[in-house]
């Protein structure tokens, strides 16, 4: 496997490539010469949690992170039980997978419910009880805000800057905050949060905004250089706060999972190498 031309960050998250198995993923970043991967739990399951970690470390390839744990909002004490259970497992596949940070989008509304308040310090009350438990595997929890579109049904978690205020009743290397182009890029604070985060930037995922959106917002993340974010403004300003990790590109979009994977790939390349790599 060769590996250099500008790409030696370049982590490509199995959701842009949806329409790959672990094995697919694997030996295309292999001869692609893509050196790391961010997974998903879903396929590696369908894979095998020990078999999808021999492919990766027999690849030679480096594992950015696991995605993803979260969805602690729920009102039912039975239902975030599970929700804590459930990200327990997570934390322990990531740690099987030699994922260094599991990703955790926190969750919406609970149905009819309208106490965003409630449900982020019910977010707060699930980190105090799996941060602890993370560490002791050596995983650290990376808090993701999503834009403010999700904020009823997926993610009342909505800046960088609330995820920050809540990373921060943490020690550093258990809970941080993980940066995504395409839900933070809009905020006029953006900046100064990176700046702020520092070490606690646990990760740093691209996508671009394309207007207008696509049907289903979910689904409708652009590719590199297609829309209208800064993308080497925020890359260069994560650099900045310290951050040293892989760029993970994570693009979830209908019509490029309609493409051949390897043609997908080779454009992801392509456009990493222009909008994204340094020098």
């Amino acid at each position: 496997m060769s590996r250099g031309g500008g790409i030696e960050r370049l982590s490509l998250n199995q959701a842009t490539v949806r329409q790959w198995t672990v094995e697919e993923l694997v030996a295309g970043c292999v001869d692609a010469g893509v050196p790391a991967v961010g997974l998903w739990r879903e396929p590696v399951a369908q894979c095998g949690l020990d078999r999808a970690s021999k492919l990766v470390r027999d690849a030679g390839l480096i594992v950015t992170s696991l995605c993803r744990g979260g969805f602690f909002t729920a009102s039912d004490s039975a239902e975030r039980r599970r929700a804590l259970d459930d990200n327990r497992r997570a934390i322990e596949e990531a740690a099987v997978l030699g994922a260094p940070v599991l990703v955790l989008v926190s969750g919406g509304l609970p149905d009819g419910g309208r106490d965003v308040d409630g449900a982020r310090e019910r977010v707060v009350e699930a980190l105090a009880e799996l941060a602890p438990h993370a560490a002791e595997h050596g995983i650290g929890l990376a808090l993701e805000p999503l834009h403010p579109m999700f904020c009823s049904d997926r993610c009342v978690i909505v800046t960088l800057g609330q995820a920050l205020e809540i990373a921060e009743r943490f020690p550093a290397g258990q809970v941080g905050v993980m940066v995504d182009t395409y839900q933070v890029w809009w905020d006029p604070e953006v900046y100064a949060h990176i700046a702020r985060a520092g070490e606690r930037i646990a990760g740093f995922q691209v996508a671009d905004w394309v207007t207008p959106l696509p049907r289903g917002a979910l689904v409708g993340r652009g590719m590199l250089g297609a829309g209208c974010i800064e993308l080497r403004r925020l890359r260069d300003a994560v650099d900045a706060a310290g951050f040293r990790g892989m760029v993970e590109v994570e693009i979830f979009n209908d019509r490029l999972w309609t493409m051949p994977g390897r043609a997908l790939l080779d454009l992801v390349v392509a456009r990493y190498r222009e909008h994204l790599a340094e020098g």
